[in-house]
């Protein structure tokens, strides 16, 4: 009687041995143009694909550097209908991550960390942000530590401004370099200028008139 259960598995075997599965290769040459990335690769059989399909998530893209290694899926079976369903590079992977972190980075060393206790750390040379309005809630504070910061136009406190490094202030419109508004406590030190004019008087060189003539210069 003949045995159907090692019949069936024997058709079965010869049916999948005309299809390839999944299989290990590694980035040759990649091209960016056009709507989908596609790449040269170098499969582990001495193989060498054209033209092979990256497919990406929605939202996100890269651009694997050259020798990065590829999983590639026969579509169908067929290796002329395959596709790159994921890279690595053990190079450049960042590594020492704990468990539940996350990662973006690139073979440069910028990176961007998402780590444990909801801490963001990034890594780059240059932090480049192109937007209309950008808006920091910082519940408790917000800390800077740069030789220099700088506005291209106005800076507006709601608050106190403090100072421990001193303060230079030039230009200004109308020829006025600072303006105030309400009351002024100086409470040390001595205030230097060339020439001081309050309600349009002028102090320093003023003069009165007295019942002998002008008086004199005032003096120090």
């Amino acid at each position: 009687m003949p045995d159907f259960i090692a019949l069936t598995d024997k058709r079965i075997r010869k049916a999948l041995s005309g299809l390839r599965l999944a299989f290990r290769g590694v980035l040759t040459r990649i091209t960016t143009a056009g709507g989908v990335q596609t790449a040269q690769v170098a499969g582990l059989a001495g193989e060498t694909l054209e033209g092979v399909e990256i497919f990406q998530q929605y939202g996100f893209t890269t651009v694997p550097p050259e020798g990065a290694m590829a999983v590639v899926l026969p579509l169908g079976g067929r290796t002329s209908h395959g596709i790159v369903i994921a890279t690595e590079h053990s190079r450049y992977r960042l590594q020492g991550l704990e468990s539940g972190e996350v990662a973006i980075y690139t073979d440069e060393g910028a990176s961007i960390v998402l780590k444990r206790n909801r801490i963001i750390a990034v890594e780059c040379d240059e932090w480049l942000l192109n937007c209309k309005k950008y808006s920091v809630n910082a519940s408790e504070s917000a800390s800077f530590t740069t030789p220099e910061l700088s506005t291209s136009a106005k800076l507006i406190a709601q608050g106190q401004i403090s100072g421990n490094g001193g303060m230079a202030i030039r230009g200004g419109e109308g020829g006025v370099t600072a303006s105030f508004a309400g009351n002024i406590s100086h409470t040390g030190g001595i205030i230097t200028s060339v020439a001081v004019t309050i309600n349009g008087v002028q102090m320093g060189m003023h003069i009165h008139d007295t019942p002998n003539g002008p008086s004199g210069k005032p003096r120090n």
